[in-house]
């Protein structure tokens, strides 16, 4: 058998997405490259690592048994890299983060500085929902978690990094009253709302619950771009994160109805397990943001202030 480190990075990457497509893309390679390294991985076997069922790309499981085997053959090869840095003094490993999806707006810019100025560092950062990032907290499967409300039933430490601004936004062509009721905004006009467990939602539910509304028409969607696209759209309206429609704001997609009682704050907190044994490379970017954090923010996010 002859496969490759690459051959084996890109077969791991189908298994964990079932997707040639989706590995192309986060792989950064053309789809019929993807297409060619998987057959010239299964050519090296008898068995068959994957079937597809109707349009539907499944990993059989001999397949599954081989991908494990890949995580760890590339695990190893890492740590060997690893190692080799530590003993030529530069900060090294790896960082893993799970961030809600709405945090892709903030983490990234937490993340710029520290990853330049230490290239031994490899970042793994997923993007998810609420449960999947308190579940992957749980159980160890990460370093950091950044959330917006922090979970009841762990044991954790954390750092405040920045407020986490809640506002009622509609398409900016929706002709409103001048001064619209709360009656008028969350009774007649049809709302727009993030999955159960998210805190986006949690957060709009508490308000309107607060002020006895009774919502008459809403639309649920799995994800903050999908809201904020129906909100363009013209589908109705939502309350949501400031962070994550600075460019629909200045574009003129979106604008922002004063609503008494709005905005929401929150605090956007990178959290760890109380627990937990952190790497030098996880305490390195604890430091770096306590020196840096102040700086981020008034750099990169002072335009929330205009808004």
């Amino acid at each position: 058998m002859y496969y490759t480190l690459h051959q084996l990075q890109i077969f791991l990457k189908i298994t964990e997405l079932q997707s040639i497509t989706k590995a192309s893309e986060e792989l950064h390679l053309t789809q019929p490259a993807v297409s060619i390294q998987l057959k010239n991985f299964q050519d090296q076997f008898p068995i068959p690592l994957t079937e597809v069922v109707g349009r539907r790309l499944f990993i059989t499981d001999f397949g599954k048994e081989i991908a494990q085997a890949a995580e760890k053959i590339i695990n190893q090869v890492q740590e060997i890299n690893y190692r080799t840095m530590a003993y030529q003094g530069k900060l090294s490993g790896r960082l893993k983060i799970s961030v809600v999806s709405t945090g892709k707006y903030v983490m990234p810019y937490f993340m710029s500085g520290f990853m330049k100025d230490n290239s031994g560092v490899d970042l793994v950062m997923d993007v998810t929902n609420k449960t999947k990032v308190v579940r992957s907290l749980e159980l160890n499967e990460v370093d950091f978690a950044l959330v917006s409300v922090l979970p009841d039933k762990l044991n954790v430490q954390g750092v405040e990094l920045m407020p986490n601004k809640l506002i009622y936004v509609c398409d900016y062509n929706r002709e409103l009253s001048k001064n619209p009721t709360k009656k008028k905004l969350f009774e007649q006009i049809p709302l727009i709302y993030r999955e159960p467990g998210s805190a986006t939602r949690n957060a709009m539910e508490g308000f309107i619950e607060q002020n006895n509304f009774k919502v008459n028409k809403k639309m649920e969607l799995t994800s903050n771009e999908a809201v904020k696209q129906a909100v363009v759209s013209g589908l109705g309206c939502s309350i949501m994160p400031l962070i994550g429609i600075k460019n629909e704001l200045l574009n003129k997609d979106l604008k922002i109805i004063p609503v008494k009682g709005l905005p929401i704050t929150t605090t956007w907190n990178l959290i760890w397990l109380k627990s937990k044994n952190l790497s030098p490379a996880a305490v390195a970017f604890l430091n770096y943001l306590e020196e840096k954090k102040e700086e981020i923010i008034k750099k990169k996010f002072d335009w929330i202030d205009d808004f």
